[in-house]
C-alpha cells in the first residue's frame, strides 16, 4: 500500500478545524447516519462552541456494532480526530464496507474542552478515564499520590526529579508510576484527577449506551490515546481481566499484540476509573474493550509535560501565565500528537489495520 495514501493533512491544526472536517465528511456517506451532538460547558480559547459529535452509522437495528471513541483525553483528539477522518474517507469512497448486521458508533472529542484547550482535562481539571467510579462510596485512594504530593509541585524541574528518583528507589518504578497515574480524587488541581461527580463524557457514555441499547448488542469498542510507549506503535491495551470472555475475544481479533496492565505485560500500569470499566460492565461474551495507545516520548517526558501543565493551570491567571499557557500549548501538542509526518503515518497505518480486525471481528 503506497504511503501516499496516509494522508497526514489529516491532522488538523485545532479542534474547530477537526470538528468542521468531521462533519463535512459525515455528509459524503451513503450509509444512513443518525448524528447527535452533545453540547459541554464552557468554550474554547477562540470563544467556539464545545461538542461532543456522534454518529451512527449503518442499519439502526444491527446486532454488531462497533464503536471508536477519540478525544477522552482531550489533546489526544487530534491524532484520534485523523483516525476517524481516514476512517470516514474509506467508508465515503468505498473502500471499507459495513458489513451487513452491523453498525458503526462513532464518538468525536469525548472531552472537547481539553481538546481545545489543548489538555488532557475538562475544564474542572477532571481526567474522564479516571472518572468511572461510584461517587455515593468510598473514592480510591492512592497513598503514593499523597506522599508525592508535595514533589509534584515543586516549580524547578530539578529538585521536582530528585525527589521522584528518591521515591522510585524506595519504592520501586511501578509504585512510582501508579502514584502519579493510576489516578486519585483529592486534588482537583492535579494530575489524574477522578473528579467527585461524573464529567461529561462519562455522561454523554451512558446516554448512549442506553440510547442505542447498547447492552443487548455485540460490541467491539476502540479508544484512541497517545502519549505512552514506543514511538508511533499502537499497543492494543486490554484492562478486561485476564481471565475473562472478553480477554480471549480480544486475543482471537487482535492476536498476540493484545497487552494486558493486570499481567504486566503493557506500558500502562493498572489505573483507576477507566472509561472501559463503563462499557465492560455492560458487554456480553462476544465483547471487547481496548485503548488503541499510540506511543510518543519517555514516560519521565510524559510526567514532566503533564505536571508543567498543571503547574500552569493551577497559578492565578495573569498576562504572563496567558502567554507562558500558550507557549506549553505548543509542548502539550509536541508531545501528544507530534508535528512529524513518519509518526502520523505510522498512526494512519495502524489505525486501519486494527480497526479492519475489529470489524472482521465484531461482525464474525
Amino acid at each position: 500500500m503506497p504511503l501516499t495514501m496516509f494522508d497526514t493533512a489529516l491532522f488538523s491544526a485545532c479542534y474547530l478545524t477537526g470538528r468542521q472536517r468531521w462533519l463535512e465528511q459525515l455528509t459524503k456517506l451513503s450509509d444512513p447516519v443518525q448524528y447527535l451532538p452533545y453540547p459541554c460547558a464552557g468554550y474554547g480559547p477562540d470563544h467556539e462552541v464545545l461538542i461532543t459529535d456522534t454518529a451512527w452509522i449503518g442499519a439502526e437495528d444491527a446486532s454488531n456494532v462497533l464503536v471508536i471513541i477519540s478525544g477522552t483525553h482531550g489533546i489526544e483528539g487530534f491524532a484520534g480526530n485523523a483516525v476517524e477522518l481516514d476512517w470516514l474517507r474509506l467508508l465515503a469512497d468505498g473502500t471499507v464496507i459495513i458489513p451487513d448486521d452491523t453498525a458503526l458508533l462513532m464518538i468525536h472529542a469525548l472531552t472537547p474542552w481539553g481538546y481545545a484547550w489543548q489538555r488532557r482535562c475538562d475544564a474542572d481539571g477532571v481526567d474522564l478515564n479516571r472518572n468511572i467510579v461510584d461517587f455515593s462510596k468510598a473514592l480510591p485512594n492512592n497513598s503514593g499520590y499523597e506522599q508525592l504530593r508535595s514533589a509534584l509541585f515543586i516549580f524547578d524541574a530539578q529538585q521536582r526529579q530528585a525527589a521522584f528518583t528518591e521515591f522510585e528507589q524506595q519504592h520501586g518504578r511501578d509504585a512510582f508510576e501508579r502514584a502519579i497515574s493510576a489516578g486519585q480524587y483529592t486534588d482537583p488541581s492535579g494530575p489524574f484527577y477522578g473528579g467527585r461527580a461524573p464529567a461529561h463524557g462519562r455522561r454523554v457514555t451512558e446516554e448512549l449506551i442506553q440510547r442505542y441499547a447498547l447492552a443487548s448488542r455485540d460490541l467491539a469498542v476502540i479508544d484512541v490515546h497517545t502519549g505512552l510507549g514506543s514511538y508511533g506503535y499502537g499497543e492494543i491495551i486490554c484492562d478486561h481481566e485476564p481471565d475473562s470472555p472478553a480477554t480471549a475475544m480480544a486475543k482471537s481479533w487482535y492476536g498476540d499484540s493484545v497487552m494486558l496492565p493486570l499481567l504486566g505485560t503493557s506500558t500502562s500500569v493498572p489505573k483507576t476509573g477507566l472509561l472501559d470499566f463503563a462499557w465492560h460492565s455492560i458487554m456480553n461474551q462476544r465483547s471487547c474493550y481496548i485503548t488503541l495507545e499510540f506511543g510518543t516520548y519517555a514516560t519521565h517526558e510524559l510526567f514532566e509535560v503533564l505536571l508543567q501543565d498543571h503547574l500552569l493551570w493551577s497559578k492565578k491567571t495573569d498576562g504572563v501565565n496567558e502567554e507562558a499557557k500558550r507557549e506549553h500549548r505548543k509542548l502539550m501538542r509536541h508531545h501528544f500528537c507530534p508535528d512529524d509526518k513518519a509518526w502520523q503515518e505510522m498512526v494512519l497505518f495502524r489505525a486501519r489495520q486494527v480497526i479492519r480486525q475489529a470489524l472482521h471481528g465484531v461482525s464474525s
